[in-house]
């Protein structure tokens, strides 16, 4: 009876962590008084351009409750692709 009572205990416990893992929430992301995120930067060009260039309105995606703002539409296809490959650590504060 013990063994079972252990064995259950020790699922349920599982089950527990990991239902609270998954619905761990995303980071916040830190934004201006309009919602756009890392001043209306555009976060992949950092990574393809190797330097800060300013995103378009034209070429925006809400993600993470926040308004992020790309160069070009090839920025904003690879961003939709990956967001967390190219968002800032610690939602850029």
């Amino acid at each position: 009876m013990k063994k079972l009572t252990l064995c259950l205990t020790t699922v349920v416990c599982t089950w527990a962590f990991i239902l609270t893992a998954c619905s761990a929430p995303i980071t916040p992301v830190n934004i201006n008084k309009d919602g756009v995120a890392i001043k209306g930067y555009d976060p992949v060009a950092y990574f393809t351009m190797n330097r800060p260039v300013k995103g378009n309105n034209e070429y925006q995606y809400e993600w993470n409750n926040a308004k992020w703002l790309f160069a070009n539409k090839e920025h904003l296809v690879m961003f939709q692709e990956n967001p967390g490959k190219f968002t800032p650590q610690y939602g850029g504060y």
